[in-house]
């Protein structure tokens, strides 16, 4: 094993143990959209997207959050519809806090379109459904 290798496995493990039981994952259509934009002074861009999803196979709806703060260029996000079936990562809020259900986006994964947020390896994404049938 390289050192790279040890590297990644190291920040992997931690990132596990420190936020493992906060993990979610979201598959369904989305009902709703709604992306803000705002700049300061021309320097910094801040976007606020939040989609509330309903999940496959349930009557409940989720609501997820995504916000970024970038300097200088504009953070990217994918175009998402209403009725667009989607994949969302992210971390469940704290529990006692005021956003504990809401989920906190790190990735998107737009179903219609095949588009990512964070671009990721085909492979990766039908280890993850497995997980989940099991």
């Amino acid at each position: 094993m390289g050192w790279k290798e040890k590297l990644s496995k190291h920040y992997t493990q931690s990132y596990l143990k420190k936020y493992g039981d906060r993990l979610a994952q979201v598959q369904g259509n989305v009902i709703s959209v709604k992306v803000e934009t705002k700049t300061t002074l021309w320097i910094l861009h801040r976007i606020t997207a939040t989609i509330i999803v309903r999940p496959v196979g349930s009557k409940t709806i989720t609501k997820c959050v995504y916000a970024k703060k970038k300097w200088f260029k504009k953070p990217p996000f994918i175009a998402v519809s209403q009725g667009n079936s989607v994949l969302i990562q992210g971390l469940k809020g704290k529990k006692g806090k005021e956003h504990r259900e809401t989920i906190d986006i790190m990735n998107i994964r737009n179903l219609s379109t095949k588009k990512d947020l964070v671009p990721m390896d085909e492979s990766q994404i039908k280890q993850v459904r497995t997980v989940q049938r099991r």
